[in-house]
């Protein structure tokens, strides 16, 4: 099943694609937006605009609109099959009118015959050629390349897979050259719960030019955050930002804690939720900002879900 290969490979690769190529390509369901249940709709206010997420009966995302004023606003839609992503379009609007040569379609094609192999190909609405990407998959379902062909040639970036005494290693590579690096682990703290920990590593033709180490519990929850930048000079990483996080009983988010030198930033989150059974908020304040966003929520009736989509 494509989903299960978009869920699986895109959820990790896709954010250090996105990097890499432009690429934002990823299968999201209703917990993407910090949602539970049987959402069909979620309007969201912000401090920029309004966002618009619209749901099928099993949670996969099919629209979503980002309002900047009420003449600009883009919108996205989604298409499946059997849980499977056939499409996505994303159209733009401006002064109310629509813009074909900024919005693009991107079809999906995923070929089992031997190991997995999905194409995706990119066009205009105004029918001009954008790129085509193709995914190729090793017989364990790990990506190990990705070939992009537009109207300025074709490159291959090939993906690296190394295990070593308990890490994970993914290294991308374009024209035999480090763009990113992703080493993940898990440690056992004496006393203390274990934690995934994700380093990765960014290069600039291909020398080391920023990381970033996250720390996570086994249930997913992001403890800390690292950030780093790399001395020339002295030719290693030198710690810069460093950022934890805290939560409550209920999994929320309730404090954020920057620290850069003898500088600290810290900020406390507050929740308000709707009367639904699954309890999903509807306002967040942020302090010492005092920012808010606000969500009105519309659920599926439980006699409408169904296997469908």
């Amino acid at each position: 099943m494509i989903r299960n290969y978009f869920q699986t490979f895109f959820t990790v690769f896709i954010s250090v694609l996105g990097t890499i190529q432009g690429q934002e390509i990823q299968i999201l369901t209703v917990e993407d937006f910090d949602l539970m249940g049987d959402v069909k709709k979620c309007l969201v206010s912000t401090d920029y605009g309004k966002e618009e997420y619209d749901f099928n009966k099993n949670g996969l995302l099919t629209k979503s609109v980002t309002r900047y004023n009420e003449q600009d606003y883009d919108v996205v839609y989604y298409k499946y099959s059997k849980g499977e992503l056939l499409e996505k379009r994303s159209e733009s609007y401006r002064n109310n009118t629509f813009d074909a040569s900024t919005s693009i379609a991107h079809f999906y094609e995923i070929d089992s015959t031997d190991n997995i192999k999905i194409q995706e190909r990119i066009f205009s609405y105004d029918k001009q050629f954008i790129d085509e990407y193709i995914y190729y998959y090793d017989e364990f379902g790990d990506i190990i390349s990705i070939k992009r062909t537009n109207n300025d040639g074709t490159d291959v970036t090939q993906v690296e897979h190394k295990k070593f005494k308990g890490e994970n290693t993914v290294t991308y590579l374009l024209n035999d050259l480090p763009i990113k690096s992703i080493r993940t682990s898990t440690l056992k703290p004496k006393n203390k719960p274990a934690q995934n920990v994700v380093l990765t590593k960014e290069y600039l033709n291909g020398e080391e030019n920023f990381a970033f180490e996250e720390v996570y519990s086994l249930d997913g929850k992001l403890m800390a955050q690292q950030e780093f930048e790399y001395d020339t000079s002295a030719k290693k990483f030198v710690p810069t930002t460093r950022t934890t996080y805290e939560y409550d009983q209920k999994g929320m988010l309730v404090a954020e804690t920057a620290k850069r030198g003898a500088g600290i930033i810290k900020k406390e989150y507050i929740y308000q939720y709707d009367n639904s059974e699954v309890g999903n908020w509807v306002k967040q304040i942020v302090t010492p900002d005092n920012t808010y966003t606000t969500r009105k929520i519309s659920y599926y009736p439980p006699q409408l879900k169904t296997d469908e989509e």
